[in-house]
């Protein structure tokens, strides 16, 4: 049987999202330099919360998220290893991400330079159940079972890096 990596190239929506932008306290709406033509003054009415007005609104969202992250200054290095992705973070713990895709479905898993062992996604094939079991950080198991036969996906960490056994069981 083979293992075959599936890997993919980070898209835009994998970065994280920008803040939500701050709430202000409620008070009258302060207006904002427009260049529409001043509009008729409305006759005054009491207001418990009051409503912005269209020419108030900031512009939109897309044009003030920033094209880099902010919490870095250049972009990680992404090396492979083995067959498995590497990224270092800021704080120099190495992260490890491959892909395992068997008969009875497919599976992703992370592993860090710290020890830790984690699914990303599991995903089934027709006619077969996923099951993760992990009876410690550093030791995880993925099970697509189906009747009469299963896949294992076992990985630990171990002698400072990722180790992966696949098996089938059953005919």
């Amino acid at each position: 049987m083979a293992i075959l990596p599936v890997l993919r190239e980070p898209v835009a929506q994998d970065q994280a999202l920008s803040p939500p932008p701050a709430v202000e306290t409620p008070g009258p709406p302060t207006p904002l330099p427009s260049s529409a033509p001043p509009s008729t003054p409305a006759a005054p009415r009491p207001s418990v919360s009051p409503t912005p007005t269209p020419s108030a609104t900031p512009e939109p969202v897309e044009s003030r998220r920033p094209t880099t992250s902010p919490s870095r200054t250049t972009a990680p290095t992404v090396t492979t290893e083995d067959g498995w992705t590497v990224t270092v973070g800021d704080d120099g713990v190495r992260s490890y991400v491959r892909s395992f895709r068997v008969e009875g479905g497919q599976a992703v898993v992370r592993m860090t330079s710290t020890g830790v062992v984690e699914l990303v996604t599991a995903t089934p094939a027709d006619g077969y159940a996923v099951q993760k079991v992990q009876n410690s950080p550093d030791n995880m198991a993925v099970y697509f079972n189906a009747p009469g036969r299963s896949f294992i996906i076992h990985a630990i960490w171990w002698d400072d890096r990722p180790f992966v056994q696949v098996s089938k069981v059953g005919s």
